[in-house]
């Protein structure tokens, strides 16, 4: 059994009840996700499984057999940051950084969604394409929370970047 993180096989732990945040953090050395609340109350544990956001903290690693996992660390190309990366450093959209990693992982998932046209709670016509307001950025984004007060730099980083041609 063996599971690709980063684009890179790997093979899964023995116990089946590692979560896949702690297989990542301490079997594979990626400490770029974070163990927040280690509740799934936080998100900064998030990470992509095949493009979606997930909470490490809640999954086990055993669930993901066969499947690709993407972290922070995968998301940069071999010649710079992930455009997102970048904007959060122009936007100043972190300040102690430790939820940097899991509000860009989610800022991602949460691009593809909206893309696939899928509502927000404060979505105006759940049947219209998804047009990403500031308030549309901020509720897809409340799971993920920042202590530090950085919230208007990340969600103007992610309106540059992962959300700019569906923004209004």
């Amino acid at each position: 059994m063996s599971i690709m993180i980063n684009g890179s096989p790997a093979e899964l732990p023995r116990d089946a009840r590692i979560s896949l945040l702690d297989f990542l953090r301490e079997e594979l050395h990626l400490t770029g996700t974070k163990k927040g609340c280690n509740q799934g109350a936080c998100g900064a544990c998030t990470v992509l499984v095949e493009g979606e956001r997930i909470l490490s903290c809640l999954a086990l690693a055993i669930q993901y057999d066969g499947r690709a996992v993407t972290t922070v660390e995968g998301l940069a190309a071999p010649d710079g940051l992930h455009p997102l990366q970048q904007a959060f450093i122009d936007h100043d959209g972190f300040q102690c950084g430790y939820c940097t990693p899991g509000q860009i992982c989610s800022a991602i998932g949460m691009a593809a969604e909206a893309k696939r046209g899928v509502p927000s709670h404060v979505s105006a016509d759940l049947r219209a394409d998804v047009v990403l307001t500031r308030e549309e950025l901020q509720e897809r984004m409340s799971g993920n929370l920042c202590r530090c007060g950085a919230h208007n730099g990340i969600i103007d980083a992610i309106r540059d970047t992962v959300a700019a041609e569906m923004v209004a």
